[in-house]
């Protein structure tokens, strides 16, 4: 009886290395790199002048908090994330000495004086939720936005699309936008 001897089988792997190395290329070239996503926000200028660091009227100044259980608090009252624009934008638009030509506040007495005095502090624990706060701020710049186009469609007869650089400063002087952001951290 013959016997047969078995040889294995060889691959040529010599080109296996090249065939990976083109897929790699291909996959670099071909594959998009999302852009991170963040808050289009400037960084204040740092400001010593009297207008900067003088004190607020406390009528001007409206504070929301979020502490550490995720709950939003304007002054010391529990609200939800929807309540945030429209009482924003009644603090704002509020009126309250009578001078305002372009509100339409109801002129409460501890609301703020004047779109151009009132400011907005923002205050957050250090173990709130990133996209709570992120949502806050979105409220509040969207209650900005509703003033800043009802004052362009009223004073100026145009969308905020059709404004030019000069009258878009005019409307960002009457709704200015004055946040204050502060991290409070847990005295023990």
């Amino acid at each position: 009886m013959k016997q047969f001897r078995r040889h294995s089988v060889a691959v040529n792997a010599g080109s296996m290395a090249d065939i990976a190395f083109l897929l790699l290329i291909f996959f670099l070239v071909t594959t998009t790199i999302s852009a991170d996503k963040g808050i289009l926000r400037q960084l204040p200028r740092v400001c010593d002048t009297p207008e900067c660091i003088a004190d607020i009227e406390k009528r001007n100044l409206m504070r929301i908090s979020m502490n550490d259980k995720q709950e939003i608090m304007i002054e010391e009252n529990v609200v939800k994330l929807g309540d945030i624009k429209p009482l924003v934008e009644a603090f704002v638009d509020n009126n309250g000495l009578d001078r305002c030509d372009y509100c339409e506040g109801t002129k409460l007495s501890l609301s703020s004086d004047h779109p151009q005095k009132a400011v907005i502090s923002l205050s957050h624990g250090a173990l709130t939720k990133y996209d709570l706060f992120v949502a806050v701020q979105d409220e509040i710049t969207k209650a900005y936005y509703d003033l800043r186009t009802r004052y362009t469609k009223q004073k100026l007869n145009k969308t905020p699309e059709q404004l030019t650089k000069a009258e878009l400063e005019t409307v960002k002087k009457a709704y200015p936008f004055m946040v204050s952001e502060i991290m409070v951290i847990p005295t023990e």
